[in-house]
């Protein structure tokens, strides 16, 4: 094996192995971590739940961040009020009793369509299910992005304002002034005739519930400019495996200040502060997102993701909570109205991006570069295909063969400088017996070179055809995961191609393999041994120890390495790596079998023997530098 073998077999393995393997194993260290911390944190917060109160537990039990007062307005309250403000209760300028807004039974409403179902309660004058019509969760029970009615307090939409006394909306029951199929108005009456009122509205099939919020009448003092917000959501496990579902889960928000949104808690807890100006803030699930927007912006002053463990009790995934601030259009006004609205649906590329607000941004593509060939060619294939009304699996084959296609005319050469390589297998053995020594390896190099190059062949032409595939295996690798057609799609033995197929499940995890084993992926790594083999050694056979060490890594190691990768992603994504590599050998196979032969090969030897062959100008340049070298030497 030559020395620049090695280096490009090298590269490609790094190339391959830094974007999979390497983010394989991030994941599963984090995972290990996150596993005790998430325990711990979740048996804290159950004992809170029984010492404190429900409104207090189901705050911690969301985002674990409290009530997070303003330390400004509290100040403000002390200096405006005739007395010391209390600071859990504003009764005395709500016009309910303690009574009523802590044991008043609340009344649910529920706005209707024929994609959502949202079910609001008084109590807060907040969203309390949000359901989506047309998914199920993988054990075919109903999808909610969030329920409450599973688990107490899974969504938190409290204002907090000072109007005379601090108000938390979360400790009052609303009144319903008015109520239809697609929207609902709620009232928090003040004891000087003024009022809170949240107005919800469900367009016809729409995910989108807008937000009205109006103060109206309040004793807000000159000095309290704004008002606040905290959002929380519980966000339960929805998919068949986990690992997939934290990996692709994650949490977004776009500033006024950036054209593209920002994202953070990508597979892993984290907390975000950053204090400025945005539209909106998302928190995505693997295929559903909980989308919170201000329609004349807020500031996000902080935002926190919290990932729970595997073995939830509760099958809970994420807790995500957002603070936000906003100031006063006009501080004098009597009437103040704003709005706002909430997402609660799918990650669809079309339907997201249909909004334009930006929210098809969060969905991985694979990048600014790889994305540009997913939005522009995998997708609309993809979405053509679809339009035929057949299986995906099938689709997927189609869009591989599409593919190979495309990416055939710029490979071409390469097959066929590998084709003849494999003819001058040979001839290359032969070289390698004339220099037998280390010592004579630029001899033999430049040997093996010449031969080559007589040939019309080129020592990475097996390189190539990998190479360019690269975009395309990272577009995939990106997009099937993440692709929410093909969430529950069944292919053969496949009962869902946005995760793994099981073929034997084990009771316990064994190491690199976890607790099942994927058939797809075992025929995706067996493809990819017979695939490095065929066009691999043409380049890596002879008595050259290096040859033998990367002929082994390549033709044994990587295809070993690649199922362990594979086994717990997508099914469609080992699906579609088998079809690759069966279409590339088939190429291949053609074009020794038709294209290149052995007869013209060696006519054209024996047509350029003892002949000087046209140097490149890359190798012009190089002997050039090595003379001004030996030159500088000699002195």
């Amino acid at each position: 094996m030559k020395k620049n073998n090695v280096i490009g077999w090298i590269a490609i393995a790094a190339v391959m192995f830094g974007f999979m393997f390497y983010q394989s194993k991030q994941i599963e260290k984090q995972q290990k971590v996150r596993f005790q911390q998430d325990s711990i944190a979740r048996v804290q917060l159950l004992e809170q739940q029984k010492r404190d109160s429900l409104e207090k537990a189901r705050i911690d039990s969301l985002i674990a961040i409290g009530e997070l007062p303003d330390p400004a307005l509290a100040q403000a309250a002390k200096e405006e009020a005739p007395a010391p403000v209390e600071e859990k209760t504003a009764a005395p300028v709500v016009a309910q009793t303690a009574s009523q807004a802590e044991g008043g039974e609340s009344q649910l409403v529920t706005l209707s369509n024929d994609k959502l179902e949202v079910v609001f309660t008084t109590k807060g004058a907040q969203p309390y299910s949000a359901k989506l019509k047309g998914y199920t969760n993988y054990d075919k029970s109903d999808l909610y992005i969030f329920n409450s009615a599973t688990y107490e307090g899974a969504n938190l939409y409290n204002v907090r304002v000072f109007a005379g006394d601090l108000v938390n909306t979360k400790d009052f029951e609303f009144q319903v002034v008015s109520s239809t199929d697609s929207s609902v108005v709620m009232r928090l009456p003040f004891l000087n005739g003024g009022y809170i009122e949240q107005k919800y509205t469900l367009a016809k099939d729409s995910y989108i519930v807008d937000n009205k919020l109006s103060f109206i009448n309040l004793d807000i003092p000159k000095n309290a400019f704004s008002y606040d917000i905290d959002w929380a959501v519980l966000v339960p496990r929805m998919e068949k495996g986990y690992r997939n579902e934290v990996q692709y889960s994650k949490a977004a928000y776009r500033l006024n200040s950036e054209e593209g949104p920002k994202e953070f808690a990508k597979g892993r807890s984290q907390n975000e502060t950053p204090g400025g100006s945005v539209s909106w803030v998302a928190y995505h699930q693997q295929f559903f997102s909980a989308i919170f927007r201000a329609k004349n912006n807020i500031t996000l002053q902080s935002a926190r993701v919290i990932f729970l463990s595997e073995n939830d009790p509760a099958r809970n995934l994420m807790a995500c909570g957002s603070s936000f601030r906003k100031d006063f259009s006009d501080v004098t006004a009597k009437e103040r109205v704003y709005e706002h609205e909430f997402y609660f649906g799918p990650n669809s590329y079309k339907g997201m991006k249909a909004l334009g607000q930006g929210y098809e941004k969060t969905i991985p593509l694979g990048g600014s570069i790889i994305g540009l060939f997913t939005k522009y060619v995998i997708i609309p294939v993809f979405d053509f295909l679809d339009g035929f009304d057949f299986s995906y699996g099938i689709i997927i084959l189609l869009m591989t063969i599409f593919i190979k296609i495309v990416v055939f005319p710029l490979a071409y050469k390469s097959f066929v400088s590998s084709a003849k390589m494999q003819i001058l297998r040979p001839e290359v053995e032969k070289i390698n017996a004339k220099y037998p020594k280390q010592e004579d390896a630029m001899k033999k190099q430049q040997a093996t070179m010449a031969l080559y190059k007589r040939a019309g062949a080129s020592m990475m032409g097996g390189c190539l055809p990998m190479l360019l595939q690269f975009p395309v295996l990272w577009a995939m690798f990106r997009f099937f995961p993440a692709s929410i057609e093909l969430r529950q799609q069944p292919f053969l033995w496949a009962e869902d191609l946005s995760s793994y197929d099981s073929i034997i499940s084990f009771n316990g995890g064994i190491p690199l393999i976890g607790d099942h084993l994927s058939l797809f992926a075992l025929l995706m790594a067996v493809s990819m041994f017979f695939y490095t083999k065929l066009t691999g050694s043409a380049q890596m056979g002879g008595n050259d120890p290096n040859g033998k060490m990367m002929r082994y890594m390549t033709v044994y190691f990587m295809p070993v390495m690649m199922f362990f990768i594979c086994n717990s992603l997508s099914s469609a994504l080992s699906y579609y790596y088998l079809l690759s590599n069966i279409i590339t050998m088939l190429e291949t196979w053609a074009i020794r079998k038709w294209v290149v032969k052995p007869e013209d090969v060696y006519a054209r030897l024996r047509a350029t023997e003892g002949k000087p062959m046209p140097k490149s100008k890359w190798q012009q340049r190089l002997e050039q530098a090595q003379r001004m070298q030996q030159q500088r030497n000699g002195r």
